[in-house]
């Protein structure tokens, strides 16, 4: 699992993997904008089921500007993970810089009403060297 989802935090029995990949044919370097695509998993490693409510995001590019993503839900949805299960939905960031890094968190909310703030991993936005 570490090859395809290299990233990886563990708050409260919930574990939240990413996989990011550089999509070159939705890059302009020429035009300053780079752009990437990431593949979370989140899984649920206990007894009750918990509920995605919001995701909040801080995306640094490598200039070291700072910009903050929030929301409800991911994707469109507020997905329900049981226990042994996951949630698994892929999505995109651009950048103006060839390299940046992402981290953040979700809040969720637990079966018996506790609300959780649930870590995801900090990854690096890294386009593949150009030859001259």
């Amino acid at each position: 699992m570490k090859a395809l989802f290299p990233f990886f935090a563990e708050t409260d029995d919930i574990i939240v993997r990413v996989a990011v990949s550089f999509l070159p044919e939705q890059s302009e370097p020429d035009r300053g904008r780079w752009f990437w695509a990431y593949h979370v998993r989140i899984e649920n490693e206990g007894d009750a089921p918990v509920q995605l409510l919001t995701r909040k995001w801080q995306i640094t590019d490598g200039r070291g500007a700072v910009h903050h993503v929030e929301g409800e839900g991911v994707v469109g949805e507020q997905p329900v993970v049981k226990p042994g299960a996951s949630y698994d939905y892929v999505s995109g960031c651009p950048l103006a810089t060839p390299t940046g890094v992402m981290e953040g968190y979700y809040t969720m909310i637990a079966a018996d009403g506790r609300a959780l703030r649930v870590a995801i991993p900090r990854f690096a936005l890294v386009a593949p060297a150009v030859a001259e």
